[in-house]
């Protein structure tokens, strides 16, 4: 077996690119989006309860669990857990930690590349005079590839597999390389968060306008941070939380546990995990939450964030909202914003690289530079697909699937086995062992009982997601021996496409797109199966080669 040779060069270093791996574009997009949806203020609660309970833990758990295979020289999660079990069911189900990082970069380097794109187009004066509706044309335009931006056909594609290289090569220069820009590119997305976010805490009513007479950044602040305890109550905001989590750390991947199998043997795992986990949600809850909704309230009001919130504001809506600061700030307000997110996402997607450039490294003796080339093919013949076909749902698909479901099933599966399988007496001293802090007792209860139930009320609430998300209704129905309606957003209804079959009953002149969703939909599907299959395929060689030596 090959042995390792990269190594963090600094506790800072490791931090900060563990923060980088947790901090991406679900903290400045996502969440300010399912706090709005989910009552404010009511979210702020189950969230921060969910953070302690879950996510904590969660981070105890990929931290052990990677320092302790990297003991054995194993860097990638299918070595990683077969060294914690005899069973070798284990190492097929780490095929998870390596499958969900290629197919989620193969979509987020979209995200990236699109706030690549929009950094230039802030700088070269793009958005100057456009209407709020010309700049949603703009993005909508962009990604569904019709017309040519600077005359170049399918720029969109070009522009994606350049960001792509860009990791790419980051990828290839090792951890060395890694934590170089994470220590670059973390100072300066949260420079260039505090920036707005003081921007938007000072705005007030101060650019209230006929149009929005009663606009005011403060009522959009107040609304996210005034606690209301009747959610407690509300399943529907508890998943949500719940699901916010996996987000936002970056758990139930494969990217930490491979960052953590670097560390010595008696390197501080639980204040590294702890410190990751609260940068990461410093910059969430604190600048994350101080943008987007208190800006375009400010601008738009309150009852307009409420009824628009959503993914695209951050691409559709703020440029135009910038302009309105003078042509200047504009320009420097879109540099911050948009240079924030590129920074945020290119932290998270150079970590997902690291679980299958550890893996060839130690199975099959690869180099850097040929395990990033191979990660960025696979990852381009994945990702062009979402690129051509994202007004077909394709994009969609690798979201749904492999960025929400497979987190999920693989943090319930990696929590069972190191608290049940391992052990929690071994897993608590693997933690604790060169640790700086005293992490309370109570965790042990916690990670034993609290959190793999909680993992399974998400998985569960996933699988079976009532009508309309709607949980209090769907309990008392069935407590009253009435049936339990499920919503086409259900991983049940996903998987017969009732949503799209609902859509086509509303709109029956849609037939032909719709159709053509589910033809790539399915696609797509297929995709991310034999993705995970050469996976497998590539875990059992190396398995066979390991039993030859």
């Amino acid at each position: 077996m090959a042995k390792a040779i990269d190594s963090w060069g600094s506790r800072t270093g490791l931090i900060l690119a563990m923060a980088g791996n947790a901090v991406g574009l679900g903290n400045f997009l996502r969440f300010p989006v399912q706090a709005v949806q989910n009552g404010g203020g009511a979210f702020i609660i189950p969230y921060l309860v969910c953070f302690f309970l879950m996510g904590i833990p969660l981070l105890f758990v990929e931290w052990s669990i990677g320092r302790f295979g990297g003991k054995s020289g194993n860097h990638s999660t299918p070595y990683i857990l077969d060294s914690m079990s005899s069973k070798p069911i284990w190492k097929y189900i780490g095929v998870f930690g390596i499958f969900t990082n290629i197919a989620v970069v193969a979509y987020y380097t979209y995200i990236e590349s699109w706030t690549f794109m929009y950094v230039i187009h802030t700088v070269i004066g793009s958005f100057t005079d456009l209407t709020k509706e010309q700049i949603n044309d703009f993005f909508l335009l962009y990604v569904n590839l019709e017309g040519s931006d600077f005359g170049i056909p399918l720029l969109p594609l070009w522009i994606y597999l350049l960001v792509l290289g860009i990791n790419v090569y980051i990828l290839s220069t090792g951890l060395g390389g890694i934590e170089k820009v994470a220590k670059i590119g973390m100072p300066l997305l949260i420079a260039f968060g505090a920036i707005l976010a003081f921007k938007g805490w000072t705005m007030g009513s101060n650019y209230a306008s006929d149009a929005f007479p009663d606009a005011n950044a403060w009522d959009g602040i107040n609304f996210l941070w005034t606690p209301q305890y009747g959610s407690l109550l509300d399943p529907k905001v508890w998943m949500a939380a719940a699901g916010q989590i996996f987000f936002t750390l970056s758990v139930g991947m494969g990217s930490i546990q491979c960052y953590a199998s670097y560390l010595k043997a008696n390197e501080d795992i639980a204040l590294n995990s702890v410190t990751a986990g609260f940068t990461n949600e410093f910059v969430e809850v604190v600048l994350g939450s101080a943008i987007v909704i208190p800006i375009a309230a400010g601008f738009l009001g309150l009852d307009w964030v409420l009824e628009n919130a959503g993914f695209g504001m951050a691409f559709q809506t703020m440029p135009y909202l910038f302009q309105q600061w003078g042509e200047l700030f504009g320009v420097l307000a879109g540099l911050c914003w948009f240079g924030l997110l590129f920074f945020a996402g290119i932290t998270s997607s150079l970590a997902m690289g690291t679980p299958w450039m550890g893996f060839m490294q130690d199975e099959f003796g690869w180099s850097k530079l040929k395990g990033a080339l191979s990660f960025g093919l696979m990852v381009m013949i994945m990702g062009i697909p979402t690129v051509l076909f994202y007004k077909y749902g394709y994009f969609d698909e690798f979201d749904y699937w492999a960025g929400t479901v497979s987190l999920v099933v693989f943090a319930l599966l990696e929590t069972i086995l190191f608290v049940w399988v391992f052990g929690m007496d071994k897993g608590w001293k693997e933690l604790t062992t060169g640790a700086d802090i005293k992490i309370p007792s109570v965790y042990k209860f916690i990670m034993k009982y609290i959190t793999p139930a909680l993992l399974l009320i998400v998985f569960v609430g996933a699988l079976f997601t009532p009508e309309n998300n709607d949980w209090t209704t769907a309990l008392q129905n069935l407590f009253s021996g009435n049936s339990w309606n499920l919503d086409p957003s259900s991983i049940i209804s996903k998987l017969s496409h009732e949503n799209l079959d609902i859509e086509l009953q509303a709109h029956p002149e849609n037939l032909e797109k719709i159709e053509k969703i589910k033809l790539f939909s399915n696609t797509a599907r297929i995709q991310l199966v034999l993705l995970f299959l050469t996976i497998v395929g590539f875990v059992y060689v190396s398995h066979r080669k390991r039993l030859k030596k």
